[in-house]
């Protein structure tokens, strides 16, 4: 491994993304944090205390092609490499059911979730494939929706298949560069995106029902872990989850 370690954080101005960011920093990388609202991840370098001269913040839309390719350029420009990539960004849209979803609605969500997530794949294995030591590490956040549904998240949950897909995909296309991809499948971590699971989520069979949470610094954790791994070894799928939660026997 080099002796500068970097990595790329998408959707790095809250919740996972600034778990897994923090964790990373904590440990000695150089971290290039992605997001569209810079004061957000402004915010989250400055959580990371002394480590924060290790940040470079970068507000762009990972769906946007133009912006990904600056994102990755700025981050060879500043710190010469790229060893990790965490595609954590992701959206979702409300709808109460599938036919009542806008074209538009499920657009924006393939866009971020699933053409972002291969924008920001494809860039970073380009750089991978070429620097010395050759190689990295790409993780993709799959979430529980990459196995089951919840009522009304048709785009989500088509877009998080997908990105399963895709971690299979990179993991056979990165072998002869020495580049390993994992996902990490994520139930009810308390972020923002799940505020309102203490007060109820819609269950399978038409009920509101609460759901347990779990602290996000332990996803930030095994991001890490992940991360520190050497390239010879991958963990190819993990869920972590709050250990009560309704997705064993969801449905």
């Amino acid at each position: 491994m080099a002796d500068t370690r970097v990595a790329v954080i998408t959707g790095a101005g809250s919740g996972v993304g600034r778990s897994a960011a923090l964790a990373l920093l904590g440990d000695g990388y150089k971290v290039t944090l992605v997001g569209r609202r810079l004061d957000a991840l402004e915010e989250t370098a400055q959580l990371a205390g002394d480590a924060s001269s290790n940040v470079l913040a970068v507000s762009a839309d990972a769906g946007n092609a133009d912006a990904v390719a600056g994102v990755f350029k700025q981050t060879m420009d500043a710190f010469g490499r790229v060893d990790v990539l965490f595609n954590n960004a992701g959206i979702g849209a409300s709808a109460p059911s599938l036919e009542q979803l806008t074209v538009e609605q499920w657009q924006s969500v393939v866009d971020i979730n699933l053409t972002g997530t291969f924008l920001c794949t494809r860039e970073a294995m380009l750089i991978m494939k070429d620097q010395d030591p050759m190689g990295g590490r790409i993780i993709n956040n799959g979430s529980i929706s990459a196995y089951v549904p919840r009522p009304g998240s048709a785009p989500y949950t088509a877009t998080k298949h997908g990105v399963t897909g895709l971690t299979r995909s990179t993991s056979l296309d990165g072998r002869k560069y020495n580049i390993a991809c994992s996902q990490i499948d994520i139930g009810n971590a308390a972020t923002p995106m799940t505020a309102g699971s203490t007060d109820g989520q819609m269950q399978a069979h038409g009920e509101v029902v609460p759901e347990p949470r779990f602290d996000v610094k332990h996803v930030g954790e095994q991001v890490l872990y992940i991360s520190n791994l050497p390239l010879d070894v991958n963990i190819q799928f993990v869920t972590i989850m709050a250990t009560k939660m309704p997705y064993i026997g969801r449905g």
